[in-house]
């Protein structure tokens, strides 16, 4: 793949942040990623094979389509870390800094000269963002941990699905975009408290924790009173009406209802009014109480009609509701263009390809997409040259003894002797 002659300049909050990424799959890149939407300027480090994320997902012409995305905005170089010509290259490029993104087994960068203690020596500002399945410390620490084996941990898992039926996962890394996401707002506070002390630190974000955050309600029901929470399929215990609904054509919709006046203006949408001071259901804790009841009548009325009906009388009436989407349906739909939730990401070889939108939404300094991810080690000899000055005899050696490597490099003089 050819390397961009020109970029657009960074712009954004993160703009003149300098990131190293070290990870790879999901989690790491994913973290990385946002920070590369906001400015910073991130170095991602691959091996010559690639980040096991480019082999997941939809390929067109021999890319990852996935790539495209979570590697936007990055520069790509490859360096072999699994030798120590490798990671003094890397260590070079972390003395100048602000934050590493690592998601390797707990102990790995330690058993490789990179552990904190070590580059916080050269560089005592860095912060140091790893994301790990069990985190830096306790018994499970060392054992590996993908967001799928982490997710069924949490606890996360044995809640999603009907009951009766096993947990099914979701199509997507949901567990690893949690422990992104936390690790980027841990990112943000180190550099917070680093502009009042000039000292980094050590963010720990572990996958299976990031999930198990998500099941706050039940942590303490089950300390008071020894509730056990289990699979509620669709419906949102305790919340009624709250649920997912088949209509007379085929297609679904969720309706959330649960609160007394917005009840009421579901009982008058359905042409129901009376529903609406009806003993069984005027309260948020009668319609609890008589919740088959309740969703009964709902889901009545919804298979009567089709779709676009129910939607459109759900809208007049102010009833928080939306069909179930599919790609398709979002890319139909004028609010995510509106929104800029459906970006054309320039690339060389494709011209664009449309990836997710930037978020959050700033007023004054908004985040955007510089380009789509590129192949393997695309900008591996502009790093080397540009940020540890290196020239091209040097690059040369280094890809002929496969310690980098990337399209377009300098060739060894000695294979040409």
């Amino acid at each position: 793949m050819s390397e961009p002659t020109t970029e657009p300049p960074a712009s954004g909050p993160l703009r003149g942040l300098r990131v190293i990424e070290l990870g790879s799959t999901v989690a790491a890149p994913f973290c990385a990623r946002l920070l590369a939407d906001f400015g910073a300027e991130i170095i991602k480090v691959e091996q010559a094979e690639g980040d096991a994320v480019r082999s997941m997902g939809r390929r067109e012409e021999g890319r990852s389509l996935y790539a495209a995305s979570i590697l936007r905005g990055k520069r790509l170089v490859s360096i072999d870390l699994r030798g120590e010509a490798g990671r003094g290259l890397v260590r070079r490029l972390l003395d100048s800094a602000d934050i590493l993104v690592e998601n390797f087994r707990a102990g790995t960068l330690e058993r490789w000269g990179l552990g904190y203690e070590a580059l916080s020596a050269r560089n005592p500002g860095l912060v140091m963002v790893r994301i790990s399945g069990f985190g830096q410390t306790g018994p499970a620490s060392g054992r590996a941990g993908y967001g799928v084996v982490c997710e069924a941990m949490s606890g996360l898992r044995d809640l999603t699905g009907e009951p009766g039926a096993p947990p099914p996962r979701m199509n997507t890394s949901l567990t690893d975009y949690i422990a992104g996401l936390y690790a980027a707002f841990g990112a943000m506070m180190a550099l917070q408290e680093r502009a009042r002390t000039g000292r980094g630190q050590v963010v720990d974000s572990a996958l299976y924790e990031g999930a198990f955050t998500f099941m706050e309600p039940h942590v303490p029901a089950f300390d008071r009173l020894g509730a056990v929470a289990s699979r509620a399929g669709s419906r949102l215990p305790g919340n009624t009406p709250n649920s997912l609904y088949e209509t007379r054509d085929g297609r679904h919709v969720v309706i959330a209802a649960a609160a007394d006046a917005v009840w009421r203006r579901l009982a008058d949408a359905m042409g129901r009014p009376e529903l609406g001071a009806d003993p069984r259901f005027a309260a948020a804790a009668d319609r609890a109480r008589n919740a088959d009841a309740c969703e009964a009548l709902v889901a009545g009325w919804v298979a009567a009609h089709d779709l676009d009906a129910v939607v459109a009388a759900l809208e007049a009436g102010k009833v928080p509701a939306a069909p179930i989407y599919n790609v398709a349906d979002i890319f139909s739909d004028p609010h995510f263009r509106a929104r800029e939730m459906l970006v054309e990401a320039p690339d060389p070889e494709w011209g664009t390809v449309t990836v997710t939108g930037v978020v959050p939404k700033l007023s004054a300094t908004p985040g955007r997409i510089r380009w789509a991810g590129r192949e393997t080690g695309a900008d591996t000899a502009s790093v080397l040259r540009g940020e540890l000055g290196l020239d091209d005899e040097e690059i040369g050696r280094l890809a002929a003894d496969g310690v980098v490597a990337g399209a377009g490099l300098p060739r060894d003089r000695r294979e040409e002797e």
